[in-house]
């Protein structure tokens, strides 16, 4: 059967780790993923609960990888995207009254 070449990563917050390999055509997601061997390096990896995508569009575990395929596991997030808004809006609020505090020294 012919191979395919694609690429598998994912990226920790201090680590990041992209493996080069050739998979049959018609491979999926999830074995392209196992072939990889990543999941040996990264024992949280829980492919039931990580989001997994190609070239940061969201697919699912099933999905056939073709020629090229950069397939990327995703981390869950720490924080909603509404919360880190929030944290950075409060953040940029206290920059701004210490200005204002030093331009009236």
């Amino acid at each position: 059967m012919p191979l395919v070449n694609i690429e598998v990563v994912y990226a920790k917050e201090t680590d990041y780790r992209s493996m080069s390999l050739q998979v049959e055509k018609g491979s999926s997601i999830e074995q392209a993923i196992r072939q990889s061997g990543i999941l040996t390096h990264y024992p949280e990896i829980d492919l039931s609960l990580n989001q997994v995508g190609i070239y940061n569009e969201i697919k699912t575990l099933e999905t056939v990888v073709e020629e090229g395929s950069r397939i990327e596991i995703y981390r869950p997030l720490r924080l909603s995207a509404m919360a880190a808004r929030t944290l950075r809006a409060a953040k940029q609020k206290k920059l701004n009254r210490r200005s204002r505090v030093k331009d009236r020294e």
